[in-house]
């Protein structure tokens, strides 16, 4: 697909506004323009459709990258999702009563889960596993909790960086400060590598753990029934085990991906594409555990607002009904397909790992990489594509998109093998190698 691109630097002078008076630019580390292409970047749309993003400018993009950073899972402003939410607006979001949406929404979810009893809902990843390691705490009575994988920026996780700077930087990002958590959580959450059992065997030898929480699935597969033993270590020490699926759910089948590998959980968490991209979260669990909600104090006023339920409602619908997971899986391994046999053919060193609607590459140069990385997203930005070394996949990304997306990959990759060759890959940079870790923004 040939550019259509006028200048973007639009884009570029409003995030160097906005890093003047947003405390590092915006409001999520992920859709920072430092992480992918500096002082290139759109940053900013105008409107977006199915796949298809345009910048300030006016330029339309193709979106193979985070869509929507994993929240638009049927694409961006999908007309079910939003007749559903607009019906809601108009006749009202908000009052001093109760909306019946959510109600329809716990039954829904319990249906879907019916080894669970009790629904509470959030808005955001971080409200659901804030709520989840409270209600559990409370449950077991026991404050210190086991964790594995990416769970939200919250006291109780970035805890684990209380003494050890370097504790989550195998949990997905890498460099997370913990300065203004009190220090007195230290040691309150320890962090286990995923399929590392012996870890976490350890862990609860050496402390009452109260609370086991993981992403049952992310980058790899468990390996030698680990979620298995994983569930069987809880119930030995009377811990609540928490599967956070905010990234998985949904994607990989109907509900989590638990559902798969057959391992059920005390508590499971939604977000993300819960929603389709309006705020949503969701806390399902037993029923014994979820009603000592009601013994601690959880409860804020948005989240009793109906777009949100509204939104997930027809999101869920849709997703049943077009069985979208399949989708988003096939969409995902073609994808994958491509990449390798793109870098076959160029003779480029490639690994692909990540389930398949969440797909990744890894270049296999060292600390060449995130210059690779970089000229990847500026090349394949010229041709009309958001892209970074992940790509959520979207109901919205049809086959025709796919093959677009693939042949300007196949393009770029020449063009990074010849880079490689020459030793020139940041003579071809038109801007900074992108940073991808958390560091201190300055505007120009």
């Amino acid at each position: 697909m040939k550019s259509n691109r006028k200048k973007i630097n639009p884009g570029v002078k409003l995030w160097n506004r906005a890093k003047k008076i947003i405390p590092g630019g915006n409001n999520l580390l992920s859709k920072r323009q430092e992480r992918f292409l500096p002082d290139q970047w759109p940053t900013y749309f105008k409107k977006a459709k199915g796949c298809e993003v345009w910048d300030l400018d006016g330029n339309r993009y193709l979106d193979f990258s985070y869509m929507g950073i994993g929240a638009n899972i049927l694409g961006y402003c999908d007309p079910d999702v939003n007749r559903a939410v607009m019906r809601v607006i108009k006749d009202g979001n908000m009052t001093t009563l109760n909306a019946p949406e959510e109600v329809e929404l716990a039954e829904l979810l319990l249906k879907l889960h019916p080894w669970a009893g009790m629904v509470r809902f959030g808005r955001t990843g971080s409200d659901a596993t804030q709520i989840a390691v409270r209600i559990a705490r409370a449950y077991t009575r026991r404050d210190k909790v086991a964790f594995c994988g990416y769970h939200g920026w919250t006291d109780w996780y970035i805890a684990a960086n209380i003494g050890n700077k370097r504790a989550l930087d195998d949990q997905l990002l890498p460099g997370l400060k913990s300065l203004g958590v009190p220090r007195v959580l230290k040691g309150t959450a320890l962090p286990f590598h995923y399929n590392d059992i012996d870890e976490l065997k350890a862990i609860v030898k050496k402390n009452k753990i109260g609370v086991i929480i993981m992403e049952p699935i992310r980058e790899l597969e468990p390996e030698n029934n680990f979620l298995g033993k994983v569930r069987r270590i809880a119930n030995q020490v009377g811990a609540v085990l928490i599967f956070d699926e905010i990234t998985s759910g949904f994607r990989m089948a109907p509900g989590g991906a638990h559902v798969k590998y057959g391992v059920t959980p005390d508590i499971v968490l939604y977000g993300k594409g819960l929603g389709n991209g309006y705020p949503m979260s969701a806390i399902i669990g037993k029923k014994k555990i979820m009603d000592v909600a009601q013994e601690t104090f959880i409860s804020s006023t948005y989240w009793t607002e109906r777009i949100g339920p509204a939104a997930a409602l027809a999101t869920i619908e849709k997703t049943l009904e077009k069985n979208v997971p399949r989708h988003l899986v096939a969409t995902g391994k073609a994808i994958t397909r491509g990449w390798k046999a793109a870098a076959k053919k160029h003779g480029l060193k490639i690994t692909t790992f990540g389930i398949p609607p969440l797909t990744h590459f890894r270049f296999g140069y060292g600390e060449r990489n995130q210059a690779l990385l970089t000229l990847f997203n500026q090349e394949m930005l010229a041709r009309g594509f958001i892209t970074t070394n992940a790509v959520y996949t979207s109901y919205a990304h049809k086959k025709t998109h796919v093959n677009q997306y693939l042949r300007a990959v196949n393009q770029v990759f020449a063009i990074l093998k010849e880079a490689l060759t020459k030793n020139d890959i940041k003579r071809r940079l038109k801007g900074p190698v992108a940073d991808p870790t958390l560091k201190r923004l300055t505007s120009k």
